[in-house]
């Protein structure tokens, strides 16, 4: 292996690991996990070319282009708040913006400087503490088990609080989701016997609506103020939204304004969202049904190797994680050499975070993995498995 790449005289020669991932995932017949990345020409083409069989409107190509958020832009947003079920819904180029934005609001209209959170959530992960460098505001942990709080340990915060967000599902646990009655219990702690808000971090409220048996408005009609993403699950290029009261929903656009996110023109956001709501909306339903399929498998095919995890079993969404016990670095060459030589692109990228020598990776069943079988899961693991060499474990 190389250290420094700029002693290697042949470095320049050779692609980085992500151009050679991009590279190799496009050159796959087959795809288990994700979709095929496409080139900026491709992207573009797609921009042009949106989908016309789906429930809702088709954008006008020929109109004029949005001027801060007119046009295609407005038209986004009043879709979203009409499959969400609120008021209105206001278009961020953000969810970093869009839930630091929404928090601010609550906690503001409480006069209060807490909220509930979990930190494994994206706000107190990802976001550099954005939520006390820029909003002065204190986050209070319910819980720090890796899976949503309870009624219980919601009753027993021992301090008021002006806001609970929920990210639905928990990404960094595993895209965990609660059961429809907890999460109706939680919201009815949260807003009758505590007098605050419930914030729905629902980057990937899509899938969690079909996971939870109810219907987005039905989720929606929960909370206070829900955010969604348009690039995760949808494959949108970028860009967010807040939706709720047509109160807050103002409120959020004037402070959307003070964060810097009014920008002069965002339509080609708009347009992948609007194709992704289209596209993938129809099919969230198939996916989340096969994810267990695809995880059942993975778990009978690795299950010869000591320590491998599937999580959780069965998946809650369409994704889910899968544990190995070699480093990341190893599981990344298996997997691309897999692609390269088979045509197979069975995983994306591996990482280390809890124990040395463990690595995991995350399984999102889209469309192309919609025609694999068990068996052919099975088939293509097995292959991954020679390519990690004789320490795989296997009986």
């Amino acid at each position: 292996m190389y250290g420094n790449r700029s002693q290697d005289p042949d470095a320049a020669d050779r692609p980085s690991p992500a151009d050679r991932r991009f590279a190799a995932l496009r050159g796959c017949e087959r795809i288990l996990s994700g979709v095929r990345p496409q080139t900026l020409r491709e992207r573009l083409a797609a921009l042009a070319d949106p989908p016309t069989e789906g429930k809702g409107p088709v954008p006008d190509l020929d109109a004029r282009p949005d001027q801060y958020g007119d046009g295609v832009v407005h038209a986004l947003e009043l879709r979203v708040a009409e499959l969400l079920g609120t008021e209105e819904a206001a278009f961020f180029p953000t969810g970093t913006m869009a839930q630091q934005v929404a928090l601010r609001i609550h906690a503001e209209a409480a006069g209060l400087r807490t909220v509930a959170t979990h930190p494994l959530a994206h706000t107190d992960r990802h976001e550099r503490h954005a939520l006390g460098v820029l909003t002065g505001l204190r986050t209070l942990w319910p819980t720090q088990a890796p899976r949503h709080p309870t009624v219980g340990e919601l009753r027993a915060l021992g301090e008021p609080y002006a806001a609970l967000s929920l990210e639905l599902p928990l990404r960094d646990a595993g895209f965990v989701l609660p059961e429809w009655a907890e999460l109706r219990a939680l919201a009815s702690v949260v807003r009758a016997e505590h007098g605050a808000a419930l914030h729905l971090d629902g980057a990937r409220i899509w899938e969690s609506a079909v996971a939870l048996g109810r219907p987005l408005p039905e989720v929606a009609a929960l909370a206070d103020s829900v955010y969604v993403s348009f690039y995760k699950t949808l494959g949108g290029i970028s860009g967010a939204a807040l939706a709720g009261p047509a109160g807050f929903v103002r409120t959020a656009r004037a402070w959307r304004h003070r964060y810097g996110g009014q920008l002069f023109q965002q339509w080609p956001f708009a347009l992948a969202a609007w194709s992704g709501l289209e596209r993938e909306l129809p099919l969230l339903e198939r996916y989340v049904a096969h994810a267990r399929t695809v995880a059942e498998a993975l778990a009978r095919a690795f299950a010869a190797v000591p320590g491998a995890r599937v999580h959780p079993a069965p998946p809650h969404t369409h994704q889910f994680r899968l544990w190995l016990p070699y480093s990341a670095e190893v599981l990344e060459e298996a997997s691309l050499a897999l692609a390269e030589e088979t045509g197979t692109g069975l995983f994306g990228a591996w990482r280390e975070r809890e124990l040395p020598g463990l690595a995991m990776t995350e399984v999102t069943v889209a469309s192309p993995a919609l025609d694999w079988t068990a068996a052919d899961v099975e088939a293509a693991a097995a292959a991954f498995l020679d390519r990690l060499g004789p320490t795989a474990g296997r009986a």
